[in-house]
């Protein structure tokens, strides 16, 4: 179980929405979760992967390591 703090308009945007809806503001919590972990999974993993390659890579290394040309 997790338990968060939100500001109160984003806490009052949920719980308009949840009343119109006739759904729970934790159905909304979760919705808008699992629509945007794969993306932050992605994001964190390929800034992790970049700063532990060790090697800056420019725009040329990429094209070269990969035999494009522009």
């Amino acid at each position: 179980m997790i338990a968060i703090r939100l500001p109160e308009e984003i806490e009052n945007r949920l719980a308009t929405l949840a009343n119109k809806t006739g759904r729970t503001k934790t159905f909304y919590v979760r919705e808008a979760i699992l629509e945007h972990l794969d993306e932050m999974e992605d994001k964190y993993l390929a800034l992790s992967r970049l700063e532990k390659s060790g090697k800056p890579w420019s725009l040329d290394d990429l094209e070269q390591d990969l035999d494009l040309e522009r």
